[in-house]
C-alpha cells in the first residue's frame, strides 16, 4: 500500500508560509544555500519544481519517493501567482478546493471531493508514494492519513502565518526514525506514525 508522506519545510515555531500564505523562501526564511540543500535534492529530487529541475539539471532524474502529489488551493495559488500553472508535471498532481471549478493546467486535477477519501482510494492503486506539499488547513484534514511526515527545519521564527497543521486540538502520535543535522542550521527530520 502506498503511504502519504507531509514533507514540508517549517520554522522552529511550527510555521510553513508567511501570513498571507506567500512562499517563505522567496522572502528568505527558508533558506536555500547551504548544505541541507544537496542532501535534499539528492534524497528528494520528485519535490523540486519544473522551473528548478531545468535551471538544476534534474529534469529527466527520474522520481525517487513520490509519483503523486496533493496540495491545497491557497497553496497552490501561490504558483499559479507567480505564473506557474503546474509546478509538478513529472507528478500526477491532484488540488483540494471548494471553490476552484476548473483547472488551469490539463496537468492539474482540481478536487472538490473529501481529501480523506481521495487519498484513502490513491493509497490503494499500484504507484510510488504519494506528496503532501501543504497546505496547513489540508494537511490538518489529512492528518489520519498521514504516515510519514519530513520536516525541513530551518533556524529561524516569524511568529505568524500558516501552521503545519491549521485546525483542531487533535494528538497524533509519530516515532523519529532519522534525524539530520546541517552545518547551515537546518535539520531534516523523519517520522513514521505510531
Amino acid at each position: 500500500m502506498r503511504k502519504l508522506t507531509y514533507l514540508v519545510a517549517a520554522t522552529l515555531d511550527g510555521f510553513i508560509a508567511g501570513p498571507d500564505a506567500t512562499d517563505p523562501t522567496g522572502s528568505g526564511i527558508f533558506t536555500m544555500e547551504g548544505d541541507h540543500m544537496a542532501a535534499l535534492l539528492d534524497e528528494y529530487p520528485d519535490i523540486v519544481p519544473v522551473q528548478a529541475r531545468e535551471a538544476l539539471g534534474l529534469a529527466s532524474t527520474p522520481n525517487k519517493h513520490f509519483d503523486t502529489v496533493v496540495e491545497g488551493r491557497v497553496s497552490y495559488e501561490g504558483g499559479l501567482a507567480a505564473g506557474i500553472p503546474n509546478a509538478y508535471p513529472h507528478l500526477r498532481h491532484l488540488v483540494f478546493t471548494r471553490t476552484m471549478t476548473e483547472s488551469p493546467d490539463p496537468g492539474v486535477e482540481i478536487v472538490s471531493s473529501d481529501p480523506v477519501e481521495v487519498v484513502r482510494e490513491l493509497k490503494r492503486e499500484a504507484g510510488q508514494g504519494i506528496w503532501l506539499v501543504g497546505g496547513g488547513s489540508l494537511a490538518a484534514a489529512l492528518r489520519p492519513e498521514i504516515d510519514e511526515l519530513v520536516i525541513k527545519l530551518h533556524p529561524v521564527t516569524v511568529g505568524n502565518g500558516i501552521r503545519m497543521f491549521e485546525g483542531d486540538f487533535d494528538p497524533a502520535q509519530f516515532r523519529l526514525t532519522r534525524s539530520q543535522t546541517f552545518e547551515s542550521g537546518v535539520l531534516h527530520l523523519t517520522y513514521e506514525r505510531r
